[in-house]
């Protein structure tokens, strides 16, 4: 893929000097602009499960986490190699968010350099683009620029493959397509994006009545049943990954069947049209944009459709600028696992799913760009100011944007008032209130959010703990019931359980409690709150070698000082002398409030 002549090509005698130099230039353009992200926090949208709460990534990359991260798909998802991403963080930063920020920074500076490779201007775009904030602030979204980054390296194998085929170079393309799979299932297009560089700017396709220049190709051109032959494998690996994520999301309980085909299909063209329309002008980003769960108006759903065929028919009517159609059918293509045909979760459409497609419609602008000023005899100094201004004018709506990322209250405080009535911001927010003992603000949060989707089992979830916190228990076990009724997800289904349990010990019912955090283990054998409970309600009945079992377990699961504390007091009580002066040591050991740790430990058993 050539780039298109510009002015910046006087500034360099060697053309590949002069590629080294700009892409290294851009990526410190990215690294500059992208700076601030250094300095944010965790927010609580998905990072306490890839990495504040997730005890696996957290021990670092050893063996057992390795073997965990193949077998794992917790977050609704298989990508063993984000998990090993994270864990290397946790490794070298522990819970430093700034580390693990700037090596998802540098990864973004990395696919920049790579696309400078091939085009000064894509790059540049690419770079800034304000709707990439959310790729490149947000932790959790390791996942995209990490995908994206094997992505573009298999494009490059794949054009080194072409100039020569041969088995150890197709292994390549084979490699870091797999990676990338294993990065972010979304990559599955793969294949699709290597037909359409045959197309263009490869040429190695022969579509019979569209002229060959052959002057343009790599290799003589070939028939399109040749071109699928040769790209079966990588569908393969497409179709093993497409089957494998399904069944993780359908098991993180992430589908949502709920929605109608006609009501997906209607979110999906209203969705392009959106996209199409961010790319030009972003403005109103968010962490989340809600489903139109009522329905969608008709005349959007004509409106988009209409835009989106006209530019297709565009893109195909205009054979001699081959660009046009690789760029948009680019756009159109690598946002269909994504696009909501098959619901994942609860938004209409993400920034971060735009990263890759983007890069098509980038194409199809720069080389449309540089066509028309090359048939209208603009100086090549206007294109480079041109695209100057719109970089720097992007850069700073880009630097703007990342400051809502910088904490959990700005990131939903912003989704909301950019959204209008959001739930999933609205519990968010509350869960962020109840970490800073907020309860009864916390509660109106959620109440808020039930009264937007009375269907939402987070938040019945969480106003049953505002409840439980409150004292008002028989409220609490009513909504962990509610929420139990309305999810199959069994890790809220675990959490549930357990507080069902709390509720039920505090009220004195010890018979309910041990059912419900029987259940709770049943499904999560290492949740820590109903081994502790177990243990309360244990020695409560007087059998304090069994609640010297469950503390014993629960400090396994989470060495915390409180655990170490119980488990003292229990073995104490069951005559066990020397093991209790042992596990009072290792609460002295264990991180926090010693003495927070007791009184809330004597305010457990005296409940």
């Amino acid at each position: 893929m050539e780039a298109p002549h510009s002015g910046s090509a006087a500034l360099f005698t060697s053309p590949d000097k002069r590629r080294v130099v700009i892409s290294l230039l851009l990526a410190l353009l990215a690294l500059a602009v992208y700076n601030p992200v250094t300095r944010m926090g965790f927010v609580n949208f998905d990072d306490p499960a890839y990495v504040t709460g997730n005890r696996n990534v957290q021990a670092g990359l050893t063996w057992e986490t390795v073997r965990w991260a193949f077998i794992s798909t917790e977050a609704a998802n298989w990508h063993p190699v984000t998990w090993l991403s994270h864990a290397l963080d946790c490794q070298l930063f522990h819970l430093n968010a700034a580390g693990h920020h700037y090596d998802s920074l540098l990864l973004h500076a990395l696919t920049v350099v790579l696309l400078a490779g091939r085009s000064t201007a894509v790059a540049a775009l690419f770079a800034v683009h304000p709707i990439n904030v959310e790729s490149v602030a947000w932790i959790s979204e390791r996942k995209n620029v990490l995908c994206t980054v094997f992505f573009f390296l298999g494009l490059y194998a794949y054009a080194w493959y072409v100039r020569h085929p041969e088995l150890k170079r197709y292994l390549a393309i084979v490699v870091t397509f797999a990676l990338a799979l294993m990065a972010k299932p979304m990559a599955i297009t793969f294949p699709c994006v290597l037909l359409l560089l045959d197309y263009w700017p490869l040429r190695r396709m022969n579509l019979g009545a569209l002229p060959i220049d052959a002057s343009d190709s790599t290799e003589r051109p070939r028939s399109l049943p040749w071109l699928l032959l040769e790209k079966l494998p990588l569908m393969l690996l497409s179709a093993g990954s497409g089957i494998i994520t399904v069944i993780a999301q359908k098991g993180g309980g992430a589908l949502r069947t709920q929605y109608g085909l006609p009501l997906r299909l209607g979110n999906a063209v209203i969705a392009y049209a959106r996209y199409l329309g961010k790319a030009f002008w972003p403005s109103k980003l968010a962490a989340l944009y809600p489903f139109p769960r009522n329905g969608v108006h008709a005349w959007e759903v004509a409106a988009a459709a209409f835009l989106i065929v006209a530019i297709s028919c565009a893109a195909l009517f205009l054979t001699h600028k081959r660009y046009l159609a690789f760029g948009w059918f680019w756009f159109l293509g690598t946002l269909v696992p994504v696009i909501g045909l098959v619901q994942v979760g609860e938004q209409a459409m993400a920034d971060r799913y735009a990263y890759i497609p983007f890069v098509g419609l980038f194409i199809a602008l720069v080389w449309g760009f540089a066509d028309w000023a090359a048939n209208h005899k603009v100086a090549p100094r206007y294109l480079a100011i041109t695209l100057t201004v719109c970089t720097f004018a992007l850069a700073l709506s880009a630097h703007a944007q990342m400051k809502y990322w910088a904490n959990t209250t700005d990131l939903w405080s912003h989704t909301l008032e950019v959204t209008g009535p959001n739930f999933v911001a609205e519990d968010n927010l509350g869960a962020e209130l109840i970490k800073e003992e907020r309860i009864e603000a916390a509660r109106e949060r959620f109440q808020r959010a039930i009264d937007i989707n009375p269907r939402d089992p987070f938040s019945q979830l969480d106003l049953g703990v505002c409840d439980q916190r409150l004292g008002n228990l028989q409220s609490a076990i009513a909504h962990f019931h509610a929420a139990l009724q309305l999810s199959n997800q069994q890790l809220l289904r675990a959490t549930a359980f357990s507080n069902l349990g709390s509720s039920y010990r505090v009220s004195g019912n010890y018979d309910a409690a041990r059912e419900n955090f029987m259940a709770a283990l049943r499904m999560d054998p290492e949740n820590t709150v109903s081994l502790i409970g177990l243990g309360l309600v244990a020695q409560k009945t007087g059998d304090f070698a069994a609640a010297s079992d469950y503390y014993s377990r629960a400090t396994k699961s989470q060495p915390w000082n409180i655990t170490y504390i119980l488990l003292a007091q229990a073995l104490q009580k069951a005559g066990r002398a020397a093991d209790a002066k042992a596990a009072m040591e290792m609460a002295k050991q264990a991180p926090g409030d010693l003495q927070a740790a007791q009184q809330y430990a004597d305010h457990l058993l005296q409940q």
